[in-house]
């Protein structure tokens, strides 16, 4: 169970981070101090964390290609 929740991070977090890029000033206006620019920090917050979460995709992508070759 723990090896799964480990995987839904990433996504979760990517998907936080386009659904806040695509809101609009108006959600980017309750969620941080500017609503200047479409992709603000929380949007970098998001993608950040997504990033920092990916480890897991890529110990399983790795897992599946063969060695050698």
């Amino acid at each position: 169970m723990a090896r799964w929740l480990k995987l839904a991070a990433s996504p979760v977090f990517a998907l936080m981070a386009l659904a806040n890029a695509l809101a609009g000033p108006g959600v980017a206006a309750l969620c941080s101090a500017s609503a200047i620019a479409p992709i603000g920090s929380m949007t970098t917050m998001y993608a950040l964390m997504a990033l920092f979460h990916a480890p897991p995709w890529l110990g399983l992508f790795a897992a599946g290609r063969p060695n050698g070759g």
